[in-house]
């Protein structure tokens, strides 16, 4: 069931950005009287799910879920149809428009990407508003992963600065790490505020790592319930109690505890907890499974000082803006570094099934708008590279052309065309290659 509302988000968040984006180009070419033969959500390889015929335009739906496209008259593009291109061109053709008019239609597609992140970015600060734990606040420190205790940050470490500056987004600190390039991280450790160099290399290792979080909030182990038969409430644990040790072996945070309880399946052991001002000790049978039937409260809201900001209409918009403005800036960054050779980060590219594990488990709106904004600008940026058969292609070759003014021939854009094609088939195999390689 995991799996399945995972790829029913994935499906329906790029069926609406293939539309959106699709509907770009559509919009732009009608507007310069440009015929548009088929406008199709999916590829339809053989046969089509839905098609409907209105006018001069076929709809339809396709039955493979990598993409949509339209088939714009005159137009050279993947449907390669060399016998349209052998005839007289007409006025209605894509070819027969000046090049400034071909430059808008084929920028349509990314500009309406890039405006419908920012329409979901308002939509969003407007209805939800902008909820957050400051880095400051996540006041009973981290819980590092090994890899962050080589770069050396301890357990119990809080964060306060990046490189001088304030740590702003506690979920975000990771990736400002890898983006911006951070060399200092200044963290309060018993009392004292001490600066973390980041070692050479660090980065590299950071991105090809696979552990499931390098640094988390440190949530301290609050009993809040119990599962029936409890061997912990049999043993006299109570709700309110603080779980602080194991065999006098100090264990702050529940993230700690849950891993190291595992070590203790079939055995007794004597379990630290904090009640009111007393520290008790209660001996606890571990059944088999490792599991003592304690529910831990890990309310964000009731142990943390979230900082929350709600916006009217009007502050929406500026705000929506902005944060997509960043958005793509970062985006940006992530590509300039899976085009360095020094990182290795082409060697963590993903395909669908890494696209697709972001999404959640079970249905969240306010996620799932989140995510589809973000893929939205993702989308706007891969499709604007200058590779043939992309967009981005086709831009290259029409701002060649109004500089120079001369035209591509049409073979040249042919053979532009199927060797865009060759590279981005590549370019999947390789990424969902990657996803294969990492499942085992």
């Amino acid at each position: 069931m995991e799996i399945l509302i995972k790829a029913s988000q994935l499906i329906l968040s790029l069926a609406i950005l293939i539309i959106f984006h699709e509907l770009g180009h559509f919009i732009a070419a009608r507007i310069f009287k440009v015929r548009v033969e088929r406008f199709f959500l999916f590829f339809d390889a053989w046969f089509a799910l839905f098609k409907i015929k209105r006018g001069e335009t076929t709809y339809g739906i396709g039955w493979i879920p990598l993409g949509g496209y339209v088939k714009i008259a005159g137009m050279i593009d993947e449907s390669l149809d060399r016998e349209q291109m052998k005839k007289e061109p007409q006025p209605w053709e894509f070819r027969s428009k000046p090049a400034w008019q071909r430059l808008i239609i084929m920028v349509g597609g990314v500009s309406v990407n890039i405006i419908l992140a920012f329409v979901i970015y308002i939509a969003m600060l407007g209805v939800w508003g902008e909820q957050y734990l400051p880095a400051e606040e996540v006041k009973y420190g981290i819980v590092a992963s090994p890899l962050a205790q080589e770069m050396g940050l301890q357990h119990g470490d809080r964060i306060v600065a990046l490189d001088g500056q304030p740590a702003g987004n506690f979920s975000a600190v990771p990736i400002k790490i890898i983006l911006d390039n951070v060399q200092t991280v200044s963290v309060v450790r018993n009392n004292e505020l001490v600066d973390v160099h980041i070692p050479d290399g660090f980065v590299t290792r950071l991105l090809q790592s696979r552990e499931p979080g390098f640094i988390e909030i440190g949530f301290p182990f609050f009993v809040s319930d119990f599962v029936a038969g409890s061997p912990a409430k049999k043993a006299g644990i109570q709700e309110g109690d603080q779980i602080i040790a194991i065999n006098d072996e100090i264990i702050p945070y529940f993230n700690l505890f849950r891993e190291q309880i595992q070590k203790y399946n079939n055995q007794t052991v004597n379990i630290g907890v904090l009640r009111d001002y007393d520290t008790l000790q209660f001996a606890v049978n571990v059944p088999d499974d490792g599991l003592i039937g304690v529910y831990a409260n890990l309310q964000m809201d009731q142990l943390f000082n979230l900082k929350t900001k709600e916006y009217n209409l009007l502050e929406a918009i500026p705000a929506g803006i902005s944060k997509g403005y960043y958005g793509i800036g970062d985006y940006l960054k992530q590509l300039r570094l899976l085009v360095s050779p020094k990182t290795k980060a082409y060697e963590s590219v993903g395909g669908f099934i890494t696209i697709g594990s972001i999404f959640p488990s079970v249905w969240n709106w306010q996620r799932f708008w989140e995510l589809t904004a973000f893929l939205s600008i993702m989308l706007a940026v891969l499709n604007i590279l200058p590779i043939p058969a992309l967009d981005g292609g086709h831009v290259l070759f029409l701002t060649y052309e109004l500089i120079s003014g001369r035209k591509p021939s049409d073979k040249v854009l042919e053979y532009a065309q199927i060797a865009g094609m060759i590279i981005l088939l590549s370019l999947v195999v390789f990424a969902n290659a990657n996803d294969i390689r990492n499942l085992f």
